[in-house]
C-alpha cells in the first residue's frame, strides 16, 4: 500500500509538472507508471558501482559468444526501427520540418509503437556496460556513456507519453540506422580475425556527431515554422542533443587528437581474450622469445 501511494504521488507529481499525457499509448507496457523506468535506471548506477567491486580482484570474462549473440540482436533490432519507421512516417505522409502530433491518423499509432521499441532498446542497451564492467574496460565506462545510457532512457519514457509520434520520429530514425553500423562494429570487433577489416571506427564517431546535429536542426525546423508540436518539448530536445554535442567532440579529441605518449607506445596491445589470468599476447611474446633463444 505504501508503494501505491508512493506511486500514485510521483506520477500525480509528473502529470503536474507535464500536462495530460497522450491517451494513445495509456496501458502500453512500462508506460503508466515513472516508478518502473526510475528503478531500472537505478538499479543500472549500482550494477556499475558494485560490479566494478566485485571484478575489482577478478581476472576479466572474455564472453565472447555473449557479445557476438547481444550485438547482432540489438543491430537486427534497429535495422527493424529504421525500416518500420521510414514506412510508417511515409504512409503518414509526415513533414519532414515539422509534424503534429495528430493529422496522420493510424500512421501515428504506427510510429508510436515503433518509438516504444525505441524505448525499451534504451534498457536493453544497459547490457553494454555490464559488459564493460564483466570485462573489466573500466577505460570505457565514461561520464559520457553513464549519461548517455540514463538519460536517454528515462527521456523516452516521458516522450512516448507525451509526444509519441509526429516530430519525434526523426532523431529515432537516424539513430537506428547509426546503431545498426554501430553494433555491426562492436559484433565483428569481437572475432579477432576480423579486427584488420574494422579501420572506420573514427568515422563511426563523426557519423555520431553529425546524427546529433542533424537532429537539433530538424527540432529547431519545426520552432521557426511551428505546426502545432509542443514548442517546450522542442528546447528541450535541442538543449540535450546540445549536451552530446559538446560530450562527443570531447571524446573526439581526446581519442583521435591526441599524441600517444612514450608510456602508451610500450604498452603491449590488450586483448580481451584471458587464458590463467594472462594475455594471450603475453604467450605469443613468451613464445616468441622462446623460439629466438633457440635459434641463438
Amino acid at each position: 500500500e505504501t508503494l501505491k501511494a508512493f506511486d500514485r504521488e510521483v506520477n500525480a507529481f509528473v502529470d503536474y509538472m507535464f500536462g495530460p499525457r497522450d491517451a494513445r499509448v495509456r496501458g502500453w507496457f512500462l508506460l503508466d507508471s515513472y516508478l518502473p523506468t526510475f528503478f531500472l535506471t537505478g538499479a543500472y548506477l549500482l550494477c556499475i558501482w558494485l560490479g566494478n567491486k566485485f571484478m575489482k580482484n577478478r581476472p576479466p570474462f572474455s564472453l565472447r559468444p555473449h557479445l557476438i549473440v547481444y550485438n547482432l540482436g540489438i543491430t537486427l533490432l534497429s535495422f527493424y526501427m529504421l525500416i518500420e519507421l521510414i514506412l510508417a512516417t511515409w504512409e503518414g505522409g509526415y513533414n519532414l520540418q515539422c509534424q503534429n502530433l495528430h493529422s496522420a491518423g493510424e500512421a501515428d499509432i504506427r510510429v508510436a509503437k515503433v518509438l516504444w521499441w525505441y524505448y525499451f532498446s534504451k534498457v536493453i542497451e544497459f547490457m553494454d556496460t555490464i559488459f564493460f564492467v564483466l570485462r573489466k574496460k573500466s577505460s570505457q565506462i565514461t561520464f559520457l556513456h553513464v549519461y548517455h545510457h540514463a538519460t536517454m532512457f528515462n527521456i523516452w519514457w516521458c516522450v512516448l507519453n507525451w509526444i509519441p509520434c509526429g516530430q519525434s520520429f526523426f532523431g529515432p530514425t537516424l539513430n537506428s540506422f547509426i546503431h545498426v553500423l554501430m553494433y555491426s562494429y562492436y559484433g565483428l570487433s569481437v572475432i579477432p580475425s576480423m579486427r584488420k577489416y574494422l579501420w572506420w571506427k573514427k568515422y563511426l564517431t563523426q557519423a555520431q556527431l553529425i546524427q546529433f546535429l542533424l537532429t537539433i536542426v530538424h527540432t529547431l525546423s519545426a520552432a521557426v515554422k511551428p505546426c502545432g508540436f509542443p514548442f517546450g518539448c522542442l528546447m528541450f530536445q535541442s538543449s540535450y542533443m546540445a549536451t552530446l554535442v559538446i560530450l562527443f567532440i570531447n571524446f573526439y579529441i581526446k581519442t583521435y587528437r591526441k599524441a600517444p605518449s612514450r608510456t602508451a607506445v610500450k604498452e603491449a596491445p590488450v586483448t580481451t581474450e584471458i587464458k590463467n589470468g594472462f594475455h594471450k599476447d603475453y604467450f605469443a611474446a613468451a613464445n616468441g622469445l622462446q623460439n629466438n633463444k633457440k635459434a641463438q
